[in-house]
Formats: structure tokens, C-alpha cells, sequence
């Protein structure tokens, strides 16, 4: 019996190759030992876009536009004049189909999620392959990993709902998308702009952000601060009430400059119990790499993904932050594995020592989803890049985290009396590091050095001033805050398991999440300053039109999310679901196209060139709209996609300020105005005066 095994890529399936013996390299595929191993690069086949159902331009009437059937297309590429097929999408697809035909049964080992079995079923039905197939499910890529998978097959048709769930998502948001994204272009008179089912609720949540930060009234306030000691141990204290006044601040402060001695008033000490943090799941470990490395969503899942695919590390798309319990039973091993460990060594082997005690708060069946918690395996790294490391180092330090000890420190609440003001301090003592020694992270509260006081005593009064101090807004979204809105539906959660609980009716999943975020990017309609996420003129502009809409409801995409995870489990008919995401097509249509659109992004300059016609942007080029000019801009420049706001500065002054982060053909980053040419040719403008053509 042949049997052939598609993987989601080249590298996956050479391993997968490697362990059945399919060592005979062909074009496109391996074969040894009664296997045909073989592979998808991603998304092969795909939703047709409208042209293929007789549908051209972007017209009123022909709006909502609801396929019945869908059809699935070879994935397309754009050109000057609407799409084609990918050659390489075509050249692949060519031999897994002969594959196919060659086989008498199929193992399916595209990544083991939603995306990963859509990818599969897409080219299968495409492809109109009748063959058995069964499913290689495993959640790390490790020799012993993929050994046990085989050797635990299921049938594909166990993973029905699965295929059903992801066709049901990747129709819906073909359905919104592509009627969304033509209404308001329709509306804005010229230009293309992208509306999603996900893409602009989570634009809505920045611009809300933003635009509650900037309009944001700072009111003045004051307060007072003195200095006292005991024991050669000097310490600050807060007063208790703020000033809205500094008159009556100022009042005060003359008072109690005349005063030499402070009373403790109350001494209250108490234990805290500080529990373990949960394991990574993606969007957790997505978060942190942002807000410690200032690492992009994108950037944190692709070292992920290299990790993974280096057997360093379990399946990383996961929305899971539990394991199971005979996942707990390789944990000491693992544990064991991390003893020679340059950073983590010394507390491994203290770990390993006492492993009967290892704490089992992450350990729970019923809250792992497709795929357990992000772990190490047993391989160790080697040869691991700068930020490769810093990441294989935040899921190590975080697993020998979760399994280990409470953290219980003792924190005192002073409360001191200055002629009738009181004013307060905290301070806090380590007990037991428990999991906080790890990494060795210190709070604020721990910094406070306070002597021991006791109710009565008095101590001197070493200074005393008044502070000036001002309101402040919520702070910009960054992507770790964004991900977190994202993953509560946009409700600001500090409680571990109310986020939980959010989870079912978050926005994306922790797989799309980062793609979401970046096409944002791409689209224009936002842009980091620092770590913070702001939006530009464009993305107000759209949020502006659409933020009373349907399409922004963050709470209504967190309901579909949650209806996709239902069909999923079998509990909810994706039939239904259809038709439901049909009439919200139809509705948020009606509306755009019923709104009068204003969007800063689509203004249009006269062309340089021609100057006759209007540039007009769209999202890869930017065109002159005189049929008989043949100008147009690239905005991807050395690998740089320009913003709207450098190419607006480029046709309207002939040439731009420095533009930081162009990279060379052997990949070095450089610097560089662009300009054009006498025959309006884009070209790099050095500092030494020397320009070349933009390629």
C-alpha cells in the first residue's frame, strides 16, 4: 500500500520524511519505503474573488455580493490588471495531485488547527480527490512526537467540524470583506480601502484609544510628601488627600513645615500569597515579548514558529495556557533536561529535587483547547540568534514558573500623622521567592526599605514639600494591550480567570491575531511611535465613518468567534451561521453605501508628471487616473513599505525627508531620501549627494 503525507510545508515534511524512511528527493515531494511525503506552501487554494462569479468593478447595484456556491481558486497574485494565478501555486498543486493519484491513502499533516485542516480540505476538494485520508495530529515536531502521532492516526472524518468551522470563518470573512471594503470604496469616490470582520473592530479599538487619550482633559492636583527615618533607614510617605488647589496645598504645607515630629499611627502587616503565573498560550507569550523585548506580534509567532519547526519548543499557535495530566508526566523529565542550562541550571536541579511538590495549577484537562500550553521539549538549543534566544528563554523560564512554589512575601502598611495629615507607605519582604526567583523580577513595592515601627512611636520630620502632579489619560494601545483587548472583546480585564472565561468571545484567535494587527500596517492605517499604536489620517478617517457601525462592533465579532468555536465542537449548524453572517453582510452594505464618506487617506494630488490627472492610492501602488499617463509609484521600496504620508511629501515637493529602514540586496539596512529623476524615475537621495535608481 502507498501512502502519501502532505505537509503545510517544505521543512515539516522532510522531517516527516525522514522518520518513514522517504528519503528519495523528487521535484515537489520524497519518496522510500511505500511513501510519497510531499507538501502545500500555505494557502494554495483559496475563495475566487468576485471576477470569477461575472462580477467586475466596484458598482452600488451590484452589492451584497453572496456566492452560492463558493468557488475555490488557485491562489492569485496581483497584477497591473486584476490577478493570476501563482505559478508556484500552480507548479506545487500539479504534483500533489499526481501524488495523490500515485497513493491508496492519505495522511494529512498540515499544522494541526483550524487553518492547517482548511488548508488541506481546500486543495483535497479542489483537486476533487475521493482517497481515504487519515489525521497526524501532534503538538510538537520531535522525532518521538511524530513516531507516537503515526502510530495514533485518526480518521479524517473526525476532524469534519474542525474543516466545517474553518470553511464557515474564511467564507464569512470573504462575505464581509469584500462587500465591506467595495461599499466604502464606492462611497469615497476613488481609491480601494480594506474593511474586515476582525481587521476593523480592532482598528476601532485603537482609534477609540487614541482619540480618549488626545481629547483627553489634564486637571492639576497636588499633594504632599515628607521625609523621616529611623535606625539610619530614611524613607518617603504620601499624604493620604490630594489638593485640588494649590492655595490650599500651599496652606498646608507652611503648617506643617513648623512641625518637627511625625506619629506612626497604625503598623498592619500581612502575608501575600503570590500563585504562579499559567504557561504561555500564544497570544500570552505574544505579549510579553512586546512589552519586555518590544517585539511586534508578528516578529514573537515567527521565531515561535522557527522553533518550533527546530523541535525546540510544542506547537505555538495555541490558545490553550493549561496541559493535561499525561502531558504532566514528561514535565520532571523536561525539567531534568534543563540542569546544564547556562541561565536556568541551578534552579532546574533545585526544581528537579523536589518534583514530587511540583505544582499542578496548570494542570487541568477540561481548559486545554486543539492543543496543550507552549512548553520546551527535551532537545536542547544550539546556535539559537539574539532574539531566538530571548524567546526559547521566556517559555523555559515560564514553564519552570508554573510548576514551582507560591511566592509569599509580608507587606506593611504604614499610616503616619503629621499635626492631623496622614500619610501612608508601603513596603514589602520576600518570605519565599517560590517561582519569582527564576527570574529574579522585583516589584515596586519591594523596593521600600522600611524599619521596623510600631504604633506610637514617633519619629523626626526630615522634610517636607509639595508636589504638582496632573491627571492622565489611558495610555495609547501597544500591541500587548491590543492583544489583550482583543482576546477580552475589548473589556480590560486584570483577573487571570475572567479573561478566561472572556476567551470564548474574543476577536480573532491566537493564531490570526498578528496578521490582523499587520495588515493594519500594511493597509496604512496605523503606525508605531515607539511601542504605541496610533493611527494614521486614514485609519481615523475610516474609524470615523464606521465607528457607530455594525462592521466595529467589537462585541458582535467576539459572538462570531464564539459561534465558530461552537460549530466546531458540533453544538451550532454552520448553515446557520451562514446565513446570519449574510444578512450581517448585507446590513453593514446598506449602511456604508448609505453614508456620506470624507476619508483624508484617499485625497488625491495632482500627478507630477502628466499634471492633468489626480494620484490616486491604493494599497500596493499609487497611480495617475489620466488613462494616458502611464505614471505610478510603488510603495514598496527596498523592502520598505512606504507610508501614505511619505509618498503624499514625494508628489507634492518632488522629493522626501530621510527615510529610515530600506534594506539592500545583501540584506543592509540603510537610510535615504527619495526623489525623482528627470524622467520622474523614483531614486535614493544620500547624504554625499549620490542617488541610485530605486529598484
Amino acid at each position: 500500500m502507498k501512502i502519501a503525507i502532505i505537509a503545510e510545508k517544505p521543512g515539516v515534511a522532510r522531517e516527516i520524511a525522514r522518520i518513514v524512511g522517504a528519503t528519495d528527493k523528487k521535484d515537489g515531494f520524497l519518496q522510500g519505503n511505500d511513501y510519497m511525503v510531499t507538501w502545500a506552501y500555505g494557502h494554495l487554494i483559496g475563495l475566487a474573488m468576485p471576477a470569477e462569479y461575472g462580477i467586475s468593478g466596484f458598482k452600488a447595484e451590484q452589492l451584497p455580493i453572496l456566492p452560492h456556491p463558493f468557488i475555490l481558486k488557485v491562489r492569485q497574485v496581483k497584477v497591473d490588471k486584476g490577478y493570476k494565478p501563482d505559478s508556484g501555486a500552480l507548479k506545487q498543486l500539479k504534483i500533489i495531485k499526481k501524488v495523490f493519484e500515485d497513493c491508496d491513502k492519505i495522511i494529512v499533516a498540515t499544522d494541526a488547527g483550524r487553518e492547517g485542516e482548511l488548508i488541506f480540505r481546500y486543495i483535497y476538494n479542489y483537486l476533487g480527490c475521493k482517497k481515504p485520508f487519515d489525521r497526524l495530529w501532534i503538538s510538537s515536531m520531535t522525532d518521538k512526537a511524530i513516531r507516537e502521532g503515526l502510530q495514533k492516526l485518526k480518521s479524517g472524518i473526525e476532524y469534519d467540524h474542525l474543516y466545517i468551522a474553518a470553511k464557515a470563518r474564511s467564507e464569512a470573512d470573504w462575505l464581509v470583506g469584500i462587500n465591506a471594503s467595495q461599499a466604502l470604496s464606492i462611497s469615497a469616490g476613488s481609491g480601494t480601502f480594506s474593511l474586515g470582520r476582525v481587521q476593523t473592530p480592532t482598528l476601532s479599538m485603537i482609534c477609540s484609544r487614541y482619540l480618549e487619550n488626545k481629547n483627553f482633559l489634564s486637571s492639576k492636583y497636588w499633594q504632599l510628601r515628607l521625609q523621616t527615618e529611623k535606625d539610619e533607614k530614611s524613607f518617603s510617605s504620601n499624604a493620604l488627600d490630594k489638593f485640588d488647589s494649590l492655595e490650599i496645598g500651599s496652606n498646608s504645607l507652611t503648617r506643617l513645615q513648623k512641625q518637627t515630629l511625625v506619629t506612626v499611627q497604625s503598623v498592619e502587616s500581612k502575608k501575600v500569597n503570590q500563585d504562579s503565573p499559567l504557561l504561555y498560550d500564544l497570544t500570552a507569550l505574544q505579549k510579553e515579548g512586546n512589552s519586555k523585548h518590544g517585539f511586534s506580534a508578528d516578529k514573537t509567532l515567527t521565531i515561535a514558529q522557527k522553533l518550533y519547526e527546530a523541535k525546540l519548543i510544542t506547537y505555538p499557535r495555541t490558545g490553550s495556557r493549561y496541559i493535561s495530566e499525561d502531558v504532566f508526566e514528561i514535565i520532571p523529565e523536561l525539567i531534568e533536561s534543563l540542569k546544564s542550562h547556562p541561565r536556568f541550571g541551578t534552579y532546574a536541579a533545585n526544581l528537579s529535587n523536589s518534583q514530587s511538590h511540583l505544582n499542578q495549577h496548570c494542570v487541568d484537562a477540561k481548559k486545554v483547547t486543539d492543543h496543550h500550553a507552549l512548553l520546551i521539549t527535551e532537545n536542547s538549543p544550539t546556535k539559537l540568534s539574539e532574539d531566538e534566544n530571548l524567546i526559547y528563554e521566556m517559555i523555559t523560564g515560564r514553564m519552570l514558573e508554573a510548576f514551582s512554589d507560591k511566592c509569599i512575601k509580608e507587606i506593611t502598611s504604614i499610616i503616619l500623622n503629621c499635626d492631623e495629615v496622614l500619610f501612608g507607605v508601603k513596603g514589602a519582604v520576600i518570605k519565599q521567592s517560590g517561582w519569582r526567583a527564576v527570574f529574579n523580577a522585583q516589584e515596586e513595592d519591594e523596593t521600600i526599605i522600611l524599619p521596623v515601627l510600631v504604633t506610637g512611636e514617633t519619629l523626626p520630620l526630615k522634610g517636607i514639600e509639595l508636589l504638582e502632579k496632573q491627571t492622565k489619560p489611558k495610555p495609547l494601545h501597544t500591541e500587548s494591550t491590543l492583544l489583550s483587548a482583543m482576546e477580552s472583546a475589548g473589556k480590560e480585564l486584570e483577573n487571570e480567570e475572567e479573561r478566561f472565561a472572556m476567551k470564548e468571545s474574543g476577536i480573532g484567535t491566537p493564531a490570526t491575531r498578528a496578521a490582523i494587527i499587520e495588515t493594519l500596517f500594511t493597509r496604512d492605517y496605523i503606525h508605531r511611535e515607539k511601542k504605541s499604536l496610533v493611527p494614521t489620517e486614514k485609519g481615523l478617517s475610516v474609524y470615523e465613518i464606521v465607528k457607530d457601525k455594525q462592521i466595529a462592533n467589537v462585541q458582535m465579532t467576539g459572538m462570531w468567534e464564539n459561534a465558530l468555536s461552537k460549530i466546531e465542537t458540533g453544538e451550532i449548524n454552520a448553515e446557520t451561521f451562514q446565513k446570519d453572517i449574510e444578512e450581517h453582510a448585507t446590513q453593514i452594505t446598506k449602511e456604508l453605501l448609505e453614508t456620506s464618506v470624507t476619508i483624508i487617506g484617499a485625497k488625491e494630488c495632482a500627478c507630477p508628471k502628466c499634471k492633468t490627472g489626480q494620484m490616486i492610492f491604493f494599497d500596493k501602488v499609487v497611480k495617475c487616473s489620466n488613462p494616458d499617463c502611464i505614471f505610478i509609484i510603488f510603495r514598496n521600496k527596498s523592502e520598505k513599505q512606504l507610508t501614505y504620508k511619505q509618498v503624499t511629501e514625494l508628489i507634492i515637493n518632488k522629493k522626501t525627508t530621510v527615510i529610515k529602514g530600506f534594506k539592500s540586496k545583501n540584506g543592509k539596512l540603510f537610510d535615504a531620501a527619495l526623489a525623482f529623476d528627470e524622467q520622474y524615475k523614483v531614486v535614493f537621495e544620500f547624504a554625499q549627494n549620490k542617488s541610485a535608481l530605486a529598484k
